[in-house]
């Protein structure tokens, strides 16, 4: 079988660049590969299902700029498409008194990236937007909102097929082999020939990379994985939005939170702990030769030297229960360990460069055989039509 062009992934990224290559190009023969037998199974199916305003990134950054252009192009698609989401907006805390300048930097970012509409709240404001809070100072960002990203997924491959796309499930990609003009890309099952391959693996993008790009060996994808409790019912009036903590402004994480959900419920976390495997949801799911690519990676090692306190909070919360409430207790101090009922877990794909940078930007590598897409973590599915429009256009340039 020959295409124009192959994208190995079925998640948001990778359906999102089929999508925009396909209507950019009708005519382009395209197959999208994915390992799962459904898409949007990994980081885009085990988010929080939050809708991202573009608050946190550095201005002019490719996160900044994706996820604002993307956030206008998801919410029009959803319209369109008869997609439900909920723009509920959320309020972002600073419970102690050391992390009031870095709210107000946030507040000043917000600005500096085009938001407007934020509203800067003092500690009896905070309590009209959520009663049972708990903080010195906060602002409201109303762009926020809330949706299910595989229903998104599942609505982006069907309008990809419309226009003559193609998926196969189930399979694989274990090599890349270059065949002058074009490559062939070998699955478990079959192979498939190209003009050009579309890196989207998410947790493996690095490992695909490797197939046609040098570049690729610069960076290794670190796995973290966040676990989530559900607040039970009775319990959930404590919650009447998202309720986001301060940032430790060192860490590309967000802290826990609280995020109410589209389907109903409220969910806490998450933390963010290293994963013994990239697709490692339990505690004690463990691959030891990833774990072993991980830890002898010398950029990890540099990371962990850096972040090792951190690291372990983080791992105590994801073992002690109470430790983890207590973190939520910063936001809400009236909820109580057994209000926790043990929800799902994700895992990030973060990549981490040679020198021990975890990468904040996406990173993408292009070359006459393949445009890969390295790092694209939260707030990827927010970005996905941007991201997409933007792999589609290095794409569509060739044809």
């Amino acid at each position: 079988m020959t295409y124009d062009v192959i994208v190995i992934g079925g998640g948001i990224v990778g359906l999102a660049t089929a999508l925009k290559i396909k209507q950019g190009n009708p005519a382009l023969k395209l197959l999208i590969i994915e390992k799962e037998n459904k898409v949007a199974q990994h980081q885009t199916g085990h988010n929080s299902g939050v809708i991202h305003s573009g608050l946190y990134y550095k201005p002019g950054s490719l996160k900044a700029t994706n996820c604002i252009k993307g956030y206008e192009m998801l919410l029009d698609f959803c319209n369109k498409e008869d997609i439900k989401y909920d723009l509920c907006g959320k309020i972002v805390v600073a419970t102690r008194p050391e992390q009031i300048s870095i709210l107000d930097g946030l507040f000043e970012r917000g600005a500096q990236n085009g938001l407007d509409g934020f509203k800067m709240l003092n500690k009896e404001q905070l309590k009209e937007y959520e009663p049972h809070v708990n903080g010195l100072k906060g602002f409201f960002v109303p762009q926020t909102g809330i949706i299910d990203y595989i229903e998104v997924c599942e609505k982006y491959l069907q309008k990809t097929q419309e226009l003559g796309g193609e998926i196969v499930f189930g399979e694989k990609v274990e090599s890349i082999t270059d065949k002058g003009s074009t490559s062939v890309v070998n699955t478990n099952k079959g192979a498939y020939e190209t003009k050009l391959v579309v890196n989207c693996a998410g947790l493996y993008s690095d490992k695909v990379g490797q197939m046609t790009d040098v570049r690729a060996n610069k960076l290794r994808i670190t796995p973290f994985r966040g676990e989530y409790f559900e607040i039970k019912p009775e319990k959930q009036y404590l919650v009447k939005n998202l309720i986001y903590p301060v940032p430790d402004p060192n860490f590309p994480f967000l802290g826990v939170h609280f995020t109410r959900m589209i389907h109903g419920g409220v969910e806490a976390g998450p933390n963010a702990v290293l994963a013994f495997r990239r697709e490692g949801y339990k505690k004690l799911d463990i691959h030891f030769g990833e774990l072993f690519e991980t830890l002898t990676w010398r950029g990890f090692q540099k990371v962990a030297a850096k972040y090792w306190r951190t690291g372990l909070g983080e791992m105590y919360r994801s073992f002690s229960k109470s430790a983890f409430t207590k973190a939520l207790q910063e936001l809400i101090p009236e909820i109580q360990e057994d209000d926790l009922i043990p929800g799902g877990a994700g895992v990030r794909a973060q990549a981490c460069d040679y020198d021990g940078g975890l990468l904040d930007d996406f990173a993408i590598f292009e070359n006459e055989r393949a445009v890969n897409v390295c790092n694209a973590p939260s707030p990827a599915a927010t970005s996905s039509l941007s991201i997409g429009q933007t792999v589609s256009e290095l794409v569509l340039k060739r044809f």
